[in-house]
């Protein structure tokens, strides 16, 4: 929120949060229930003309600029070795506690992670069913197909049960700055709704 309030551009926005998340960090529990239960963010962050993933590790985060084709989310590190900027301090951090030798090719995720960056992007998972979604759809995505992923419950990106999906958004961003852009919200918990 803090990133859209002060930027008016899809990079400013990131560096506005990794400059607040290397000032104050993150935390918080992530449920309104008395279980504690937290865990790092990812963000996408997009204006008309460019789009960035942003992964947090603590402190510590990698960004990654989406150059084209489909990019998705979903409650696990993604970024592997297209780093396009980062934590001044991440692979040193990374070698300080033996996550990296500092030889082979440095691979966020799979340094930051305890999940398997190859078994999660084939394993059955809410990230790898999203992005075969999302894939599937590549080049005419709109936004009642986007709206459709958003919705579907059987991939798990509309979740039910102990953890349930309270909200989603999507967003048209025209490149032509004469066009306006329409931001779409739920208006009930539940997507699918």
């Amino acid at each position: 929120r803090l990133g859209l309030e002060r930027a008016d551009t899809a990079e400013k926005a990131l560096t506005i949060i990794v400059d607040l998340l290397e000032k104050y960090g993150q935390g918080g529990n992530c449920m309104e229930s008395q279980m504690a239960f937290t865990y790092h963010n990812s963000f996408l962050i997009a204006d008309r003309k460019e789009a960035w993933v942003l992964e947090t590790s603590g402190k510590y985060w990698a960004a990654e600029k989406v150059e084209g084709g489909v990019r998705n989310i979903s409650n696990q590190l993604s970024i592997t070795t297209k780093i396009d900027r980062e934590h001044p301090e991440l692979k040193e951090y990374a070698k300080s506690k033996g996550w990296w030798d500092g030889k082979k090719e440095f691979d966020f995720a799979a340094t930051y992670s305890y999940v398997d960056t190859a078994r999660m992007t084939t394993s059955r998972g809410r990230y790898c069913e999203g992005y075969k979604l999302m894939n599937k759809h590549k080049g005419s995505i709109t936004s009642e197909i986007m709206m459709e992923i958003l919705r579907d419950k059987e991939s798990g990106i509309n979740m039910e049960g102990g953890f349930m999906t309270t909200g989603s958004m999507v967003s048209v961003l025209p490149q032509n700055p004469d066009l306006p852009c329409i931001h779409f919200f739920t208006g009930t918990p539940d997507p699918a709704r």
